[in-house]
């Protein structure tokens, strides 16, 4: 009889050390398929936001137009009327020569100019003083070709070159 008492009793005790060791197994799989699953959806996010800037985009070489005056380039106050700081800094833009709304034989038309020098001053006039570090000197100039290529019609201008910088 103590044979019988022992029997039944050994059979749970198999089930109970069974039982952890499928649930270890089941937390494994679940928890591999949760670390792919992240993975994978890190790798998509940082894939889809990766800067288009980085694509090598061929072109027609630009025409070079320079702001301003010729020997001064751009005066403008910066920082609103209570800052008293000024900007001269000479820009350079590299246009589009196909679009015949702005240029003619290499030569950009007056309303285009007068487009491009507006925005630039707006630009420039509404910036914050910390806008105008040199460290974020590659986002201004991200920014204007952006408001320029919207304002003269996208793909007008290719790139912003900042060739001198003086904030006083």
């Amino acid at each position: 009889m103590a044979d019988e008492e022992k029997a039944p009793e050994g059979a749970p005790e198999e089930k109970k050390k069974k039982s952890p060791v499928i649930l270890v197994a089941i937390l494994v799989v679940v928890g591999l398929a949760l670390a792919g699953g992240i993975s994978f959806f890190v790798t998509t996010q940082m894939m889809s936001n990766a800067p288009a800037e980085d694509v090598d985009v061929h072109h027609d070489p630009g025409v070079f137009i320079k702001l301003g005056d010729a020997k001064d380039g751009i005066l403008v106050n910066v920082g609103g009327q209570k800052a008293g700081k000024f900007l001269k800094c000479s820009i350079v833009l590299e246009m589009n020569p196909g679009k015949k709304s702005n240029m003619k034989e290499g030569v950009i038309l007056p309303e285009a100019e007068t487009k491009i020098l507006d925005t630039t001053m707006q630009l420039l006039r509404s910036a914050k003083l910390d806008e105008l570090n040199a460290d974020k000197q590659d986002e201004l100039k991200k920014k204007l070709k952006d408001e320029l290529n919207n304002r003269l019609g996208q793909g007008s201008v290719y790139d912003v070159y900042i060739t001198s910088f003086l904030l006083q």
